[in-house]
């Protein structure tokens, strides 16, 4: 750079200091996502098309890395988000810990990509990707409550943030402990879908959502679509503007934006008075997943089975290493 470009980058930097707290200016923001969600159910391209990458997807096998860079600005530093991406659906859970840390929860996010055209696997994906990470993300926590309390204190609170202060759900809704963004993914085969099935997943859908202070929102490969998922991603990973859109019409894609839905306007579970009485249940959340799985039986898969030993994968085959497996197997 010449002198005259570090001068007016300069004085941009005096013009426009940035409003965000976190970020002192000319220092690079480093944030992290991690994608889980159902097998198959196109997680792979959602990142590709939040980092513009012309590449076709292929199968994840476990954790899989990759990252973007941005700059906000002409002449700033170029800001860094890292992609993490589990694969397998939910049989690798337990892989989480490795990049969600002590070190980087503050800047870390989770976004749950769920396959509407299954919706007999969705409720059992939601419920034990987001037990197991949630869990884990208590456990750092703790940790940070002894040695670093004002961090933890912080995270704690902007929980909350996406919440109004007055907001009559407050008392309602249990907002998961890092940032949250759901995506209904494939809504081309769900839009084919009876007009009364779509509407008990897309409410159930908007409770879990609201109940756990996350973004939802529903697409497929259509670009108007992706376009929307990628604004809430580059919110999270790069500090873009937050849309303040809303589409909550049943009859098309949804987008709701964390904190912008409310239990009055989501109404009550999906069924008859009579059933809504005969259910047991100790939470609002236990209710809407029992009416959820009346409709969709969960099915009883176990997903370690049908995944495949990428020993196997011709997509990972290396002569001299296979040469050498033959033989020891021998």
């Amino acid at each position: 750079d010449t002198l005259w470009d570090l001068a007016i980058a300069e004085v941009e930097k005096r013009e426009n200091p940035d409003d965000d707290d976190d970020v002192k200016p000319g220092e690079v923001w480093e944030r992290s996502i991690l994608f889980m969600g159902n097998k198959n159910g196109g997680k792979t391209t959602i990142i590709l098309r939040c980092l513009e990458r012309e590449e076709s997807p292929k199968p994840t096998l476990a954790l899989e890395y990759t990252f973007g860079r941005r700059a906000r600005r002409h002449n700033s530093p170029k800001d860094v988000a890292h992609f993490w991406e589990l694969g397998g659906g939910t049989s690798l859970v337990e892989l989480i810990r490795i990049p969600i840390t002590v070190h980087n929860i503050r800047s870390f996010a989770v976004v749950l990509v769920l396959d509407l055209s299954k919706p007999n696997e969705l409720w059992s994906t939601m419920e034990s990707l987001l037990q197991v990470t949630r869990n884990h993300v208590n456990k750092i926590l703790t940790k940070l409550e002894k040695t670093n309390p004002e961090v933890a204190a912080e995270i704690k609170q902007r929980m909350w943030n996406n919440l109004q202060r007055d907001h009559p759900d407050s008392a309602l809704v249990d907002p998961f402990p890092i940032p949250l963004v759901i995506i209904g993914s494939k809504y081309d085969i769900f839009h084919e879908f009876d007009s009364e099935m779509r509407k008990i997943i897309s409410k159930t859908l908007r409770f879990v959502s609201h109940y756990y202070g996350a973004s939802l929102v529903f697409t497929s490969k259509s670009e108007a679509l992706l376009l929307k998922a990628r604004a809430l991603i580059n919110h999270l990973a790069f500090g873009y503007d937050k849309s303040k859109s809303v589409s909550v019409d049943p009859s098309k894609p949804l987008f709701i934006p964390a904190g912008l839905d409310s239990m009055s306007q989501i109404g009550p579970p999906p069924a008859s008075d009579s059933d809504l009485g005969k259910m047991r249940a100790n939470t609002p959340l236990e209710l809407w997943k029992k009416v959820f799985e009346k409709t969709f039986p969960p099915k009883s898969f176990s997903d370690l089975q049908d995944t495949k030993d990428p020993a196997q994968d011709s997509q990972y085959a290396e002569y001299e290493v296979d040469v050498m497996r033959a033989q020891k197997n021998q």
